[in-house]
């Protein structure tokens, strides 16, 4: 990776870009939870779509810096029911294989209401 150009995102572009791809909120609603105007927004997306295209087209690496921000907890759940949250920092090194309560490999994200994996088609697990 220490070989590849990389492009810049500051964490407000990932956030405006996490809000309108991943929760799927249009970009009224986008900027209001970033408190931020619309067009400040749309400028924050244009910009991050720009640099995430050049990264995956052009293969370089994408650094996200810049700001003061909490990386929050990821949870998680086995299809037995247990539930549980992994730190930031143990994201890093790997997520996790096996749920800590049964041992179970059959273990998913816990993801924004709508974007589960659970149900029809999904074979999971190892």
């Amino acid at each position: 990776m220490r070989m590849l150009e990389d492009v810049h995102l500051t964490v407000d572009e990932v956030e405006a870009l996490r809000l309108k791809e991943i929760e799927e909120l249009d970009q009224e609603m986008g900027a209001e939870r970033m408190g931020i105007s619309r067009p400040t927004f749309q400028r924050m997306l244009a910009s991050a779509r720009k640099k995430v295209a050049d990264a995956v087209l052009n293969g370089k690496a994408i650094r996200i810096e810049g700001g003061i921000f909490a990386m929050a907890n990821s949870p998680y759940r086995c299809f037995n029911g247990h539930e549980w949250n992994v730190s930031f920092e143990e994201m890093t090194s790997a997520p996790p294989e096996l749920c800590p309560t049964c041992d179970t490999p059959r273990i998913e994200p816990v993801l924004a209401a709508g974007h589960g994996r659970r149900g029809r088609g999904w074979h999971g697990g190892k």
